[in-house]
């Protein structure tokens, strides 16, 4: 059985085919979109990550064998059924075998091949679609910018494929915030930061935490929190122990139509952030960015345009 990232490694292969019909949507935004609305207990979150997490073999689990999966009672299984919209688990389960087998039929015939790379893109919009939706009340985003404006210092946290996003928000936060720490790598180097920059005065830590998700920034996030800090998460579910640690959350899709995840949503969030951050103290933002210009002039850090 081939791992999900050589599995996409074979489906992802980059032929000169047609031009693209509209790509659907990928399962995982399916589900999110399926069961992000309703507001679900602990236990039904867990019912729903799983679903998310094993589509493909779990769309044809009977109730006895979903609930034994999970670890919770059949009862369990039917109030999350209704609990998402449906009868009953028979008519949940319906629903995921479609999602499921049109993940597995791997899309349209040879003749109507897409182009895997337009595919890719599609997915992307999708994504952002979605983020620009969830934009539509920014309130969350300012409330939190203007949190992170605050927190001195500020720590932004990304281990392993999320360091990207991390060095991203880091480098420019440092721009208009004096004093903002980086932390990429985990175990205790990650505890030692967070503890330092509690007792340093901080009050928040930025998380970022793309798939796939590892253990290790789920105990930086425990850790930061059991010291004091408040976390604001940046990920690509709603659902999970992740999510569960954090005191704001904010989800959104990752491109998983190539055999590596692309950022284009997270990466645009990731500016919103900041761009929050700018607007909760215009007057160092501005001093600050004066400062650093002239200091780009007189060193000349960037080439003439």
């Amino acid at each position: 059985m081939p791992s999900p990232q050589q599995a996409r490694a074979q489906a992802s292969a980059i032929t000169s085919g047609r031009t693209a019909p509209a790509a659907e949507a990928a399962p995982t935004s399916r589900l999110r979109e399926l069961f992000d609305g309703p507001r679900l207990s602990p236990g039904q979150r867990r019912i729903a990550q799983y679903l998310i997490e094993h589509i493909t073999e779990a769309a044809f689990l009977s109730i006895t064998e979903l609930a034994d999966r999970v670890g919770v009672s059949q009862p369990s299984v039917t109030r999350f059924a209704a609990a998402v919209g449906f009868s009953g688990y028979p008519a949940l389960r319906e629903r995921l075998q479609s999602i499921a087998l049109s993940s597995l039929a791997g899309g349209p015939g040879e003749e109507n091949r897409a182009n895997e790379l337009q595919a890719a893109v599609d997915g992307e919009i999708q994504n952002l679609e979605n983020l620009r939706r969830d934009f539509a009340n920014p309130d969350r985003v300012i409330h939190v910018g203007r949190e992170l404006s605050r927190s001195t210092p500020l720590t932004v946290l990304g281990l392993r494929i999320s360091v990207s996003l991390a060095e991203y928000f880091g480098y420019a936060a440092r721009r208009i915030h004096p004093d903002v720490r980086l932390v990429t790598l985990g175990g205790s180097v990650a505890y030692d930061a967070l503890l330092q920059a509690r007792e340093a005065g901080g009050s928040w830590v930025l998380a970022f935490a793309m798939p796939r998700h590892s253990q290790e920034t789920l105990n930086a996030v425990r850790v930061a929190r059991g010291a004091g800090l408040k976390v604001a998460l940046v990920t690509d579910l709603a659902l999970g122990p992740l999510a569960d640690e954090a005191d704001v959350a904010f989800a959104t899709g990752t491109g998983s139509r190539l055999v590596f995840d692309s950022y284009a949503a997270p990466g645009v969030l990731a500016a919103a952030l900041l761009q929050a951050m700018t607007d909760a103290d215009p007057e160092r933002t501005q001093a600050r960015l004066e400062k650093y210009e002239q200091l780009s002039d007189q060193h000349q850090f960037f080439l003439k345009d």
